[in-house]
């Protein structure tokens, strides 16, 4: 388990990026829920944000490569814009625990 922060530390609409067990990683919190991924974008394995915790587009909606601009579907990491349309980000298993986002793997 690697605790990343506390639920109200990752505001609703919100994106951050977080060390776990040496690897970049980041969680999103969307609609109630929480989603992780490991930084780097399937194109060409660049880490995603281009200013600490700036993950999402624009609206908020989508998360966004700041290299290529590709555009990932939050509830899946799905890309759905830009040169890697079809390929996915690394989702990983998050449990939150007395308050407690935490990753439960790498």
């Amino acid at each position: 388990m690697y605790p990343l922060c506390r639920v109200e530390e990752l505001p609703e609409g919100s994106a951050r990026g977080f060390e776990a067990g040496g690897e970049p990683v980041f969680a999103v919190r969307r609609f109630g829920e929480v989603y992780a991924y490991r930084n780097s974008c399937p194109h060409i394995g660049v880490p995603l944000e281009w200013l600490p915790d700036q993950f999402l587009d624009s609206e908020g909606e989508l998360i966004q490569c700041a290299t290529h601009g590709a555009l990932f579907l939050i509830e899946t990491g799905l890309c759905v814009a830009g040169p890697c349309t079809g390929e996915a980000l690394d989702p990983l298993p998050i449990a939150i625990r007395d308050g407690v986002i935490c990753l439960a793997g790498l």
